[in-house]
C-alpha cells in the first residue's frame, strides 16, 4: 500500500518530470532532448566524425573546414555511403557577406562512352556496378573549392585525424558493419575490394578496429599536393589506367578537365520561412513543389499521422515527382523551367487535381509551355553553417576500387536513361540526375536551420516532412527527425520507368492501424515497413538566446554535439 501512495503522488511532487516525460510518451515515437551550445556544433551520421568536426571548430577551423575534416573521416568510417569516389552538393551560409552559397561539386560522364555503345551492345538500361556507371568523382574538388573561399585552416590539418584513424583503425559501428557485411557478395568479383574492405577475408564486424592504409596515403598525397593531384597527377592516372583495364571509359582526359559548379540556391517561401534547396540536376526542387501544394492546404488542423495530411501529402509528392520525372536534369545540356516548377501560381495549378477522397493512380508532368549517403552540418563561432551531403550512390558505389588508393568509385552513370528525347537520357560529359541535396532554411533573412535527409528518392519526401513537423506540428528539432516518416516509392522516374499503378505508401512504426485502414479505403496501397526512411542531421541557431540546437538521426550511428 505505501510503494502505490508513493507512486501516486511523485507527479505531484515533481512536476517537472512528469512534463519531461510527457514530452517523450505523450507521442508514437521515441525521443531524445536537442543538443544545445554557444560557440559552435556539428551533427554527423557517425560520432567520431562529429568529434572530428568539434576539434576543428576548437582550433579556429570555420564550418566549412569542420565539414570537410568530417567528410574525410566519413569516407573512411562509413564506405558503404560516402567516399571521395562519389559526388558531393553544399549550401553554405557566410556570415560576412549574409548570403547563401550553393556547391555543385557532381561529375560527369565519359567523353568517349556513348549511348550508341550500350545499345549495340544490348543494354536496356546502364548498369548499376562494374566500369560502365562510373561518373567522374566531384567530392575532392568540392573539398578544395569551399576551401580555397570559406576555409581558414590549412589542408593538412583538416585530413590529418582521417589519415591517423585510416592508419591506426577504429571500431565498426552496429549499422555500418551491418551495410558492409551485405556488401561483401556484390561487390568481392571486383578487383581490390577484397583487398581493401576484407583483409581478413571478411568484412569487419561491430566493434573490429578496421584499417584502410592505402586511404591513409591517398589522403597524405592530397594533404601535400592538393586538388591536382586527384585530377591531373599520380591518382587520377592510377583511376584511368585502372578503369581502362577493367572494361571501363572514363579517362585521364575527363578526370583532368573537371570542375565543380557554384551556383545560386532556390527557395521557396512556406508559411514565412524560405526553404532553400540546389537547382537541377539534382532533385531539391522536388521539395519544394511538395511545400507549395502543402501550403494551400491547413495542415495543422488535419494534425500529425492523420488519415487526411497523409493522403494530401502523398498527392502532393506524386505531383511533384511527375515533374521531377519529365524535367529535372543537367542544365548544362536542357532548359530546366525551375522558376516556374517552385512558382506559387503553379502549386495552385497543381494542387487543383488532388481528390481529397481518392488516390491517384499516375498523373501526367504539368505543362511547361509558355539512393545510401551521409549528411553533415555545422556551424561555427563565427556564425557561418554548412549542410553538406555525399555520396557513391546505391551504397559503397560501383565496386570499381582502383589499386592501392583505398576507395570505391561511385556509379551515379546509371541514373542516365538511354531512352531518347528525355532530359536525362545519356550523353557524354553529362551530369546524371542526381538524388543527394542538402537543405537550409532562413527567417527574414537570417540563417534559421541547416538540415538534411538521406536516402535516395526519400530526400525530398524527408525534407518536407522535416518543415512541416517543425512550422506546422510544432515539433522541436529533435522530434521533427524522430517523428516515424512517411514514403512513397513508385513514381515515374527520370530513367525513365513511368507509374501506372498509384505506387506503394510505405508507413514507419508510430502510425496507428484505424489510419492505415482509412488510408487503404482510399485506394493507396500501404505497406509496413522499417525503411527505407533515410537519415536526418540538423542544426538550428537560435536568434534570441545565441545559441546553437543540433539533433541526429536515432535511428543510425549519429551524433549531434557541440562546445
Amino acid at each position: 500500500m505505501q510503494k502505490k501512495c508513493i507512486l501516486f503522488i511523485l507527479p505531484l511532487l515533481f512536476p517537472v518530470l512528469l512534463i519531461a516525460q510527457d514530452r517523450i510518451t505523450g507521442h508514437n515515437f521515441a525521443t531524445r532532448s536537442e543538443v544545445i551550445a554557444q560557440n559552435g556544433m556539428a551533427a554527423t551520421s557517425h560520432p567520431l566524425a562529429t568529434q572530428v568536426a568539434l576539434d576543428i571548430l576548437k582550433q579556429g577551423g570555420s564550418a566549412v573546414d569542420a565539414a570537410i575534416a568530417a567528410n574525410a573521416t566519413l569516407g573512411l568510417m562509413e564506405p558503404t555511403g560516402c567516399g571521395i569516389g562519389g559526388d558531393l552538393f553544399a549550401i553554405i551560409w557566410d556570415a560576412e557577406t549574409e548570403q547563401l552559397y550553393g556547391l555543385n561539386a557532381s561529375g560527369r560522364s565519359a567523353k568517349n562512352l556513348t549511348r550508341e555503345y550500350f545499345l549495340e551492345n544490348g543494354y536496356e538500361k546502364i548498369p548499376s556496378f562494374g566500369p560502365l556507371p562510373v561518373s567522374v568523382p566531384g567530392a575532392v574538388d568540392g573539398w578544395f573549392e569551399m576551401h580555397g573561399r570559406f576555409g581558414n585552416l590549412e589542408m593538412e590539418t583538416l585530413l590529418q585525424p582521417a589519415i591517423n584513424y585510416a592508419s591506426t583503425g577504429f571500431p565498426v559501428t552496429e549499422v555500418i558493419a551491418f551495410y558492409l557485411g551485405r556488401s561483401a557478395s556484390r561487390f568481392s568479383q571486383y578487383p581490390n575490394f577484397t583487398e581493401t574492405y576484407m583483409p581478413n577475408g571478411k568484412m569487419p564486424a561491430k566493434g573490429e578496429i578496421f584499417r584502410n592504409p592505402d586511404l591513409a596515403n591517398t589522403y597524405t598525397i592530397l594533404a601535400k599536393e592538393g586538388r591536382d593531384a586527384f585530377y591531373k597527377g599520380t591518382i587520377a592516372r592510377t583511376i584511368a589506367q585502372y578503369l581502362k583495364e577493367n572494361g571501363g571509359f572514363l579517362s585521364y582526359d575527363d578526370l583532368a578537365s573537371h570542375q565543380s559548379s557554384w551556383v545560386e540556391p532556390v527557395s521557396a517561401n512556406y508559411r514565412g520561412y524560405d526553404v532553400w534547396e540546389l537547382p537541377p540536376n539534382g532533385q531539391g526542387i522536388a521539395a519544394l513543389q511538395m511545400l507549395n501544394i502543402l501550403e494551400g492546404y491547413d495542415i495543422a488542423s488535419m494534425g500529425f499521422g492523420s488519415t487526411e495530411y497523409i493522403h494530401h501529402f502523398t498527392e502532393a509528392k506524386k505531383l511533384a515527382y511527375e515533374d521531377r520525372a519529365a524535367y529535372y536534369a543537367d542544365m548544362d545540356f536542357v532548359e530546366v523551367p525551375v522558376d516556374k516548377l517552385v512558382s506559387k501560381e503553379y502549386a495552385n495549378q497543381r494542387r487543383e487535381l488532388i481528390n481529397p477522397d481518392r488516390a491517384a493512380r499516375r498523373y501526367e508532368a504539368g505543362d511547361m509551355s509558355g539512393p545510401n549517403t551521409i549528411y553533415l552540418t555545422v556551424a561555427d563561432k563565427d556564425g557561418n553553417m554548412v549542410s553538406l551531403i555525399q555520396s557513391n550512390y546505391r551504397g559503397m558505389g560501383s565496386g570499381m576500387t582502383p589499386t592501392g588508393l583505398g576507395f570505391m568509385l561511385q556509379d551515379r552513370g546509371e541514373s542516365f536513361t538511354l531512352k531518347t528525347g528525355k532530359p536525362n537520357t545519356y550523353e557524354p560529359g553529362k551530369r546524371p540526375f542526381h538524388t543527394i541535396i542538402p537543405g537550409f532554411i532562413t527567417k527574414d533573412g537570417k540563417p534559421y536551420m541547416s538540415f538534411g535527409v538521406m536516402g535516395g528518392d526519400m530526400q525530398p519526401q524527408g525534407h518536407a516532412q522535416i518543415v512541416i513537423n517543425m512550422i506546422d506540428f510544432g515539433m522541436n528539432l529533435q522530434e521533427a527527425g524522430d517523428a516515424p516518416r512517411i514514403y512513397h516509392s513508385g513514381s515515374s522516374e527520370p530513367t525513365g520507368e513511368i507509374m501506372t499503378d498509384g505506387g506503394t505508401l510505405m508507413l514507419e512504426s508510430g502510425f496507428d492501424y484505424k489510419t492505415i485502414r482509412e488510408l487503404v479505403l482510399k485506394g493507396h496501397t500501404v505497406q509496413w515497413t522499417v525503411g527505407p526512411y533515410g537519415g536526418y542531421q540538423a542544426i538550428k541557431w537560435d536568434e534570441v538566446n545565441k545559441v546553437w540546437f543540433g539533433a541526429s538521426e536515432s535511428r543510425k550511428d549519429g551524433q549531434a554535439a557541440g562546445y
